[in-house]
C-alpha cells in the first residue's frame, strides 16, 4: 500500500439534496468544479459535513460513485468516509470504495454502542479497514460528535501492529497535547488537522495539512493563512485565522446552528447543495437574509 500524505487543504464536501430531501447527484459536478477553482484537489465525502449518518448505505454508495464519475480524469482525489453504527455496513462501504477507485477511506467510531477501550477501538477499525486492505485507512477522531474519547497515542501504537493499512488520524479533536505526541511517534503517520478555527495552532506544532468544512466556501482565506505561516509572516497568519474564527462564530450563531448555515453559504456563492436533512433544521427565508447581512458585516465577501 502506498502511503498517503494529506499535506494540503482537503475539502469536507456537503451532500447535496433536492427540496424533497432526496439526493441531488447532479450538483456534485458543480461542487467539483468549485473545488478546482479554489485549488482544492482532495475531497473528503460522506463525513460529518456530508451528513453521513442521515444517509442510508445505498445513498452513500450512490454518492461515492457519483464523485468518482465526476472527478475521473481531473486532479481531484476522493476519500470516502465509511463509518457507521453498523460495523458490517462500514466494512461493506470500505470494500465498495476500493472497488470504485477511491484514494483512501476513513471511519469514525460507532457512537451508539461504543468501543469501551483502545483495544476495542483498534479491533473495530481493523474490521473496517480490512474491507479495503489496499487503501490507506484513517481513523476519524471526533469525540464531540461520537462521544468516543480515547488516547490517540495508544491507538496508533496498537493500530500500527493490527491495522496494516493504517495511514493516520483525521484529527477533529482540540487535544493539542496528544496531537503533539502523535506527531512525534514512529510510523510515519499522517495527521491532517480538522478544527478550522484554530488551524494556525496546529501548524505551529507541526501539522502539514487539514480536512475542513469551511474550506468549501473560504479556501482562499486558508491558502493565505498557510502561505503566510510558511513565510514566517505570523501577523498575516493570525489575521486570517481570526477571520476564520469570525466566520465560524457567525455560522454557529445562526438559529439553526452551523450545518444549515454552511450549506446556505454555498448557495450564496452559486453552488446550491440544498438544505439539511431532518432532524437538523433549515433556515427560513428571513434567516437566510440575516445570514447574508451578517457575513457582509464581518467582511466575508472581501476575504474570498
Amino acid at each position: 500500500m502506498k502511503r498517503l500524505k494529506l499535506h494540503q487543504l482537503v475539502a469536507a464536501a456537503h451532500t447535496p439534496f433536492k427540496p424533497d430531501g432526496s439526493l441531488n447527484l447532479k450538483a456534485v459536478e458543480k461542487q467539483a468544479a468549485h473545488f478546482l477553482e479554489n485549488d482544492l484537489t482532495i475531497t473528503f465525502i460522506c463525513g460529518s459535513t456530508g451528513e453521513s449518518h442521515s444517509l442510508n448505505a445505498d445513498e452513500r454508495r450512490q454518492l461515492a460513485e457519483r464523485w468518482m464519475d465526476v472527478t475521473r480524469g481531473t486532479r481531484i482525489k476522493v476519500i470516502v468516509h465509511v463509518g457507521s453504527n453498523c460495523l458490517e455496513d462500514s466494512r461493506a462501504l470500505a470494500t465498495h470504495a476500493a472497488e470504485i477507485g477511491a484514494t483512501a477511506i476513513a471511519a469514525q467510531a460507532p457512537s451508539y454502542f461504543k468501543p469501551r477501550n483502545v483495544s476495542a477501538l483498534v479491533d473495530t477499525c481493523a474490521r473496517i479497514a480490512g474491507g479495503a486492505p489496499g487503501l490507506p485507512f484513517y481513523y476519524y477522531d471526533i469525540p464531540s460528535m461520537t462521544g468516543v474519547s480515547m488516547c490517540m497515542p495508544d491507538f496508533l501504537s496498537a493500530g500500527r501492529e493490527r491495522i496494516p493499512n493504517l495511514a493516520g488520524i483525521k484529527w477533529t479533536n482540540p487535544d493539542l497535547y496528544s496531537y503533539q505526541l502523535c506527531l512525534h511517534m514512529p510510523g510515519d503517520f499522517d495527521l491532517p488537522w480538522g478544527n478550522d478555527e484554530f488551524m494556525l495552532a496546529a501548524l505551529a506544532l507541526g501539522a502539514k495539512g487539514a480536512v475542513g468544512s469551511t474550506f468549501n466556501f473560504a479556501a482562499p482565506l486558508y491558502h493565505r493563512l498557510i502561505k503566510a505561516f510558511t513565510a514566517g509572516n505570523l501577523n498575516t497568519a493570525r489575521r486570517e485565522q481570526y477571520r476564520s474564527c469570525l466566520l465560524v462564530k457567525t455560522l454557529v450563531g445562526t438559529p439553526t446552528g452551523y450545518m444549515a448555515a454552511a450549506k446556505e453559504v454555498m448557495a450564496i456563492l452559486g453552488v446550491d447543495v440544498g438544505g439539511v436533512r431532518a432532524p437538523l433544521p433549515n433556515l427560513t427565508t428571513h434567516q437566510k437574509k440575516t445570514l447574508r447581512n451578517d457575513l457582509k458585516k464581518i467582511g466575508f465577501f472581501d476575504w474570498i
